[in-house]
């Protein structure tokens, strides 16, 4: 294979491009699995796909680097919800962080917009980080270009929102706000313990401000507030923040903790059993949903959240990182249920938890 960093696509008459600008038709061809092995190949070489059923990334966009002998996949064909991380660089270090940010930087938008180019019809792709923002011009002139060459295509962008000004209004005019989702953090209506979770001063009062922003430009918006320690006894002081300050959001999603990053080294002094303190929860659900707030509950298993939210808690975790435990093995939700991720401890650390 070409040493140049290449896009492909595998299977069957699917193209990939060395940049977004420059691109190559593989003439495929595909060879029978042999030991879990499989070759796909095309007029820029060959790519031997090693340990995994060639039926797993038949279709999967994937960026192949031939010198260091890596394939990594970026968009699953059997997955209609992808995500991109444009950076690991973030200005903030938020306590639970699952990505802890570095200081390097490669710019992978053009790969990323030739992977945007050949998803599946009517993908939702993730964009995240670190903080996508950090590299904002870039940012909005990949979503402009994708967004007009595929109308099919929508956007949910994660970002701490401390980046925006008003000068972006001009830019977001050039979007189709529709089919993009921000999600924001927003993790206390106390300024001083928002900026302690995200370990940034000034951070609350920024992100209040592009919020105004955002409602503004006509954005959709999507509140995130993972539910810890730090903040769980104020989760309702939040809600009234919420509806009171902000009833332009589209969604609030209360996360779960993950056990990943910042978050597995903080574990013990973040994670909130909300199996056992779920009435602060259930209090701020009510609340929220009574004021016209779509609210939903992101991560938590259904055996842990009252039969009467369960309703209010769907299935979120991706199905490549979503595991279940034993004793989901008989469950009658499993198939409702988003489990956990794959990478949750095993003493798992709710008290109540069982079949349900």
């Amino acid at each position: 294979m070409s040493s140049i960093p290449t896009l492909f696509a595998s299977g069957r008459s699917k193209e990939c491009w060395r940049t977004a600008a420059t691109p190559v038709r593989w003439t495929q061809r595909w060879r029978a699995p042999v030991a879990e092995n499989a070759d796909f190949i095309g007029t820029m070489g060959t790519l031997r796909v090693f340990g995994v059923d060639p039926s797993e990334v038949d279709g999967d966009v994937m960026f192949v680097v031939p010198w260091r002998g890596t394939a990594h996949r970026l968009i699953r064909a059997n997955s209609r919800h992808n995500t991109l991380l444009v950076t690991e660089r973030c200005d903030q270090l938020c306590l639970m962080c699952s990505q802890p940010p570095k200081k390097q930087h490669i710019d992978m938008f053009p790969f990323f917009e030739t992977a945007v180019l050949l998803s599946p019809e009517n993908s939702t792709i993730g964009i995240s980080g670190g903080e996508p923002t950090l590299f904002k011009s870039e940012l909005f002139e990949f979503l402009e270009r994708t967004m007009l060459a595929r109308r099919d295509i929508v956007f949910h962008v994660l970002t701490n929102a401390q980046h925006f000004n008003r000068h972006d209004l001009v830019k977001f005019r050039h979007l189709d706000l529709t089919r993009i989702l921000w999600g924001i953090p927003v993790y206390s209506s106390d300024r001083e313990a928002h900026d302690r979770i995200v370990a940034k001063p000034g951070a609350f009062d920024q992100v209040r401000k592009s919020l105004s922003l955002l409602c503004e430009a006509g954005a959709k918006i999507e509140l995130r507030t993972v539910l810890m320690k730090p903040n769980a006894p104020k989760l309702f002081e939040l809600a009234k923040f919420v509806t009171t300050a902000l009833p332009f959001v589209n969604k609030w999603a209360i996360m779960q903790l993950e056990n990943i990053g910042y978050g597995r080294q903080n574990w013990n002094s973040l994670f909130y059993d909300s199996s056992m303190g779920f009435d602060v929860v259930g209090k701020t659900l009510d609340f929220s949903i009574s004021r016209g707030i779509d609210t939903k509950l992101y991560n938590f298993p259904l055996c842990t959240v009252p039969d009467e939210y369960r309703t209010f808690a769907p299935s979120t975790i991706s199905d490549w990182k979503r595991t279940y435990v034993s004793n989901c093995t008989d469950c009658s939700l499993r198939s409702e249920c988003g489990g956990f991720f794959e990478w949750h401890p095993k003493a798992h650390g709710y008290e109540r938890f069982g079949v349900a």
